[in-house]
């Protein structure tokens, strides 16, 4: 009986050495499988880190050129007060001016400018004296 009890410890023995082998062996593949995982999220936490670096200096960037942009649009409230103070007819003039040079005709220029027909006319020929000189 003590040869049978030996046996069967023996073959508990075996069962459970193989038994902590499988488990070594399966927490190696655990610990591989970890590792690749590991490895593809660093890689992933790199690509995001570069992405949002690109994001960050395109945001700089963006304020930089806002700066810039509100430096240059800063001056125009004046610009446009100074305009709106100008001589009305001085205005009207060179508005006219331009309107010509569109192709305006004297009727849009009395219409569009407040310019009296004559005046309009006046505008018109003068852009044709200069357009066609001679």
């Amino acid at each position: 009986m003590l040869i049978a009890s030996l046996v069967a410890l023996a073959l508990c023995c075996l069962g459970l050495l193989g038994f902590c082998l499988w488990l070594l062996r399966r927490q190696r593949q655990y610990q591989l499988e970890q590792a690749r995982r590991d490895e593809a999220r660093d890689r992933r936490l790199k690509e995001l880190g570069a992405r949002l670096d690109t994001y960050l200096e395109s945001g700089v960037r963006m304020g930089q050129e806002l700066r810039e942009l509100s430096r240059s649009l800063a001056p125009l409230p004046e610009r446009i007060t100074q305009l709106e103070q100008r001589d009305i007819d001085t205005f009207t003039y060179s508005q006219a001016a331009k309107l010509v040079g569109m192709g305006a005709s004297v009727e849009d220029l009395t219409q569009s400018c407040g310019l009296s027909q004559s005046e309009a006319e006046l505008v018109s020929k003068l852009h044709q004296m200069r357009r066609n000189p001679g």
